[in-house]
């Protein structure tokens, strides 16, 4: 984080900005765009469109203008060139910005870490000519913007992300918020219905208040979308430090505990252990592509190791 963003919140201005973190990804250079719907995603569906594909012989129906010539030649016997019709792909966002995101140990709350994400893989798409959209939830407001190919639509999107992060000033109504009005598993459904087939979902969330329908739910979208669960996790989540007294932040303040007690340890290591476990089968079951960021890591880095080197959206 940069001096004029702190660790508990990322205004828009900082979202905005991460652009330069989104081409120091490296996207694939751009083919050519010859119509507004144009995008950078292949279909499997065979057309006239931009990309050639194969030669194949000439079948009753196809368009005799597609027939290549010089192969019908060689061959003696009538061929048909083939082309792949670039599409759009709907890419669809669900960020999670609950309660148990405003924690961290080190590095930033897992909430400006979940943002970051959100706004790296935003303007990624966008300038891989993919449509955006998103599902931005906080426990009391969920917003869905559906996906569409422009800078303005992004813009919209993050500034929904800056507004809804929590801050100490919010721990009222975080405390008065209705379960099951704005979590997760609401969030799914939505994307569920706002979702187009074929789109590429990414689900950003520490996941600690999945239930016995996120896995159903997640599977749902999973069965004709590409799903990516990206877990935002706090090293203090996975394990306690050896021994001694410390203070973690929290929504409502400092929180303290003593390491030290075996007890504790104990029964800290079981939790986790549970929840970890019950993490991977709900994944597992879904049929989703998991990935972990820590709340000490730069997002952009972390982003690089999972989309590869050329920072695709695959």
């Amino acid at each position: 984080m940069t001096p004029e963003e702190p660790a508990t919140h990322i205004p828009l201005s900082g979202l905005i900005r991460l652009q330069a973190d989104a081409r120091a990804l490296k996207l694939p250079a751009a083919r050519p765009v010859r119509s507004r719907q144009a995008g950078l995603q292949r279909s499997p569906r065979r057309g006239r469109g931009m990309a050639f594909a194969e030669v194949r012989q000439y079948q009753p129906g196809d368009d005799i203008r597609s027939i290549d010539w010089r192969v019908t030649a060689r061959r003696q016997s009538p061929h048909t060139k083939l082309y792949e019709e670039e599409r759009e792909r709907p890419v669809l966002l669900l960020c999670d910005l609950g309660p148990s995101l405003f924690f961290a140990s080190t590095g930033a709350y897992k909430q400006v870490r979940g943002a970051q994400i959100a706004g790296i893989l935003a303007w990624l798409a966008l300038w891989s000519g993919d449509q955006v959209g998103g599902i931005v939830f906080n426990g009391n407001e969920l917003t869905v913007q559906r996906p569409a190919r422009r800078k303005k639509s992004v813009l919209q999107f993050l500034d929904t992300v800056a507004r809804q992060q929590r801050s100490t000033r919010d721990s009222s109504a975080a405390a008065a918020s209705v379960a099951g009005n704005a979590t997760l598993d609401t969030a799914l459904r939505e994307a569920r219905r706002v979702a187009h087939t074929g789109s590429r979902i990414f689900v950003i969330s520490d996941f600690l208040t999945i239930t016995t329908e996120t896995s159903r739910l997640l599977g749902s979208l999973a069965r004709h979308n590409t799903v990516s669960a990206l877990r935002v996790v706090d090293p203090l989540e996975l394990k306690l430090p050896e021994s001694g007294r410390f203070a973690i932040a929290g929504e409502d303040g400092p929180v303290w505990f003593d390491s030290s007690n075996p007890r504790f340890q104990r029964a800290y290591a079981d939790k986790v252990r549970q929840h970890t476990e019950a993490l991977e089968e709900c994944f597992r079951t879904a049929g989703v592509q998991p990935a972990s960021v820590m709340t000490g890591d730069q997002p952009a880095l972390a982003l690089q190791a999972l989309l590869g080197p050329r920072g695709h959206i695959g």
